[in-house]
């Protein structure tokens, strides 16, 4: 139960920096999604049904928060959650590239899941330059954040498991 708190108090601190602290740097409303991050570094070093689990939670309590459409947010970090990881035992988790490769990834992936919930939802947009916008300054922002989340995330699972 203590390492359920720990995630949790490290996941909110997060949203907190990402709801306070970054739209002050924000590109035209773009900034960073720690909670993306945060998922992706929780599958890759926990594996995919405890991404999945994170990717859910987190979803879930962006989507309370934002107050878009209730479900979108948690069904694409769900589904980022469980497919990153089903590469856990595959990487080398201390890696400087991880983390970096993995946010152009990830953030490309749920801009177009994004994308596409939106357009079956009856709203239409020109993708290209909607991508221009958005998709193109939160790239940039995700790489900046993708190895400090990393980082922590990694910090915190093995202190977590040397208390076992």
């Amino acid at each position: 139960m203590r390492k359920i708190g720990k995630w949790a108090a490290f996941a909110a601190a997060l949203f907190v920096l990402q709801t306070s602290i970054l739209p002050l740097i924000a590109y035209h409303g773009v900034s960073a999604d720690l909670l993306l991050l945060l998922t992706v570094s929780v599958a890759f070093l926990r594996g995919a049904e405890q991404g999945a689990f994170m990717g859910f939670s987190l979803g879930l309590m962006q989507d309370l928060a934002t107050g878009t459409f209730f479900g979108v947010n948690t069904l694409a970090r769900t589904i980022i959650g469980f497919l990153f990881g089903q590469f856990s035992d595959r990487v080398f988790k201390e890696q400087f590239f991880l983390p970096v490769l993995a946010s152009v990834a990830v953030t490309i992936l749920n801009y177009f899941i994004l994308s596409l919930l939106m357009v079956l939802l009856g709203y239409r947009f020109n993708l290209e330059s909607h991508m221009q916008q958005i998709l193109v300054p939160m790239l940039l922002y995700q790489l900046a954040f993708s190895y400090p989340v990393h980082y922590l995330a990694y910090r915190l699972d093995k202190r977590l498991e040397e208390k076992k």
